[in-house]
């Protein structure tokens, strides 16, 4: 059924193998929980019993999932007119929402695995505003020719080409070399930590996870305590490096960044699932070189885009989704930022002005307090109940006070801004070191702050507040005289109402 309002000749249909998609997907779904369901059913009833009711609720499932999907595409279209983009949708609940095409300022695809076979795509059509759903459009899903014809009819403003005399088409390509920074990455911990937890899962579900912890404890049964908890970790550690590996190939796989004509980059990833990132130039703010401590330690850095526009929902939140450039070499993340800014000299490579001393004692403090306070809680503690919490103590001290005191040292010697032509570039962290490089058009504010420790060491923190990327970037601890000369000349006439020269 449709109603004259949105039947017509400019009114578009999603493609009819959604249905295909769905029913797929949720076959996939049932197989994967049919052997413990299996499992569950088949002590009372028993196996044969279990596999009847097992495939005649999949069978069920599946029909209930492609049928409503076929009333969903049934009850959907959508329309792309010369002011609006229109997207009506629902059964008991029908939902008009509609974008001014003025507003738009994204149009990525997305197609997992399944959507690739059967060439089709998932468009996100967004205007970068965080109002929740309200501000993105869905189009779940439309063939691969129908996306691109989106993407270019949408983004296409009858832009000209920006200043300067960087090239068009192909910027950067995948580099295999590369993959050799994702096992340094934060990621293969976090990964390492996940299989264990996952066999422990799954072994649970079978009813096996005693037989499990039997198995290993067997395995371990003469070895000394410290080489079994070592060589566990080890284990551990190497499928948390496959993972990263394996994550690495899945997101990177097929990168390409593209200029196209007209001013908008282009970023095409993914192995089994494609993705497809278009940032137009005139809404670039900036580039943010980001370094995590393994990264930064091999020579490396990541490029991610400073611009307004850009999807930040759940789905695409910790994605990556503004990646200009994954981990490559230092030398060629400056190239690139270069290369996207349209500039000569990259302002992210610019010498930056060192921070007071004032500020080295703040990090040193921090980190003594961060390290010291579980210490000497676990010391008295021991006194009280048990002198085992006395050789943890003194294990903590021995360890994470060196660590502190190292990772607040190079906080500080990570410290830094400046001015660059038209950017200003300011530099911070440790573990996740970034050094970002704003457009002085860009700016919008300043929020300047002043705690009574810093005004008791003469320093200050000023922070640059934007609409684009992550809405502030800041100098941290700078002299106060220097910090508040820095903001004037970044954006002179912003800060001058409020400032006194001495």
């Amino acid at each position: 059924m449709s109603t004259a309002a949105d039947s017509g000749p400019d009114w578009r249909r999603l493609h009819p193998r959604t249905v295909v998609v769905t029913a797929l997907v949720v076959a996939g779904v049932a197989a994967s929980a049919a052997v413990p369901v299996t499992v569950a059913l088949a002590g009372p009833i028993g196996y044969a019993r279990a596999i009847g009711w097992v495939l005649a609720g999949a069978a069920l499932l599946i029909g209930c999932a492609a049928v409503g999907d076929h009333v969903r595409w049934r009850r959907t279209r959508y329309r792309v007119g010369a002011e609006r983009v229109d997207l009506h949708t629902g059964l008991l609940l029908v939902k008009r929402r509609s974008l001014a095409r003025e507003r738009i300022r994204s149009v990525d695809l997305t197609a997992h695995l399944l959507l690739r076979l059967l060439g089709l795509v998932t468009v996100r059509i967004g205007t970068g505003e965080h109002t929740g759903g309200d501000s993105t459009l869905e189009l779940d899903p439309v063939s691969r020719a129908e996306g691109e014809r989106l993407r270019r009819d949408l983004l296409d403003r009858g832009a000209t080409a920006a200043r300067g005399s960087h090239r068009d088409g192909e910027l950067a390509t995948l580099d295999l070399r590369w993959i050799r920074y994702a096992p340094v990455s934060f990621v293969a911990p976090a990964l390492a930590g996940a299989a264990v937890g996952g066999v422990m899962q799954v072994s649970d579900w079978v009813g096996a996870q005693g037989e499990v912890i039997d198995w290993v404890t067997d395995r371990f049964r003469d070895t000394p305590l410290v080489w079994a908890i070592a060589v566990l970790a080890l284990a551990a550690l190497v499928a948390g490096v496959v993972g990263a590996l394996g994550l690495w190939i899945e997101m990177w796989w097929n990168y390409r960044l593209e200029r196209e004509p007209g001013g908008t980059l282009r970023v095409r990833r993914g192995l089994l699932t494609a993705r497809s990132l278009s940032v137009e130039e005139r809404r670039l703010r900036g580039v943010d070189l980001v370094e995590p401590l393994g990264v930064r330690l091999l020579g490396a850095a990541r490029v991610d885009a400073i611009t307004t526009g850009l999807a930040t929902d759940e789905e695409t939140r910790g994605a990556e989704h503004d990646a200009l450039l994954p981990v490559a070499p230092r030398a060629l993340a400056d190239t690139i930022a270069a290369e996207v800014l349209r500039e000569t000299v990259t302002p992210t490579g610019a010498p930056l002005r060192a921070h007071p001393r004032a500020a080295r004692g703040r990090r040193l403090r921090r980190a003594l307090v961060v390290t010291l306070v579980p210490v000497l809680v676990q010391a008295v503690l021991g006194v009280l109940l048990t002198p085992v919490l006395l050789w943890t103590a003194l294990g903590c001290a021995v360890v994470s006070v060196p660590v502190g005191v190292l990772l607040a040292l190079d906080a500080y010697r990570s410290l830094g801004h400046t001015l660059s032509g038209d950017y200003l570039v300011t530099r911070s962290g440790s573990v996740r070191r970034s050094t970002a490089a704003l457009q002085r058009a860009g700016v919008i504010g300043w929020t300047v702050k002043q705690s009574f420790f810093q005004r008791r060491a003469g320093l200050i923190s000023v922070t640059a507040t934007t609409a684009a990327g992550g809405g502030a970037y800041t100098a941290h601890d700078t002299d106060a005289s220097e910090g508040l000369a820095f903001a004037s000349d970044a954006v002179p006439g912003l800060l001058e109402p409020f400032l006194e020269r001495g």
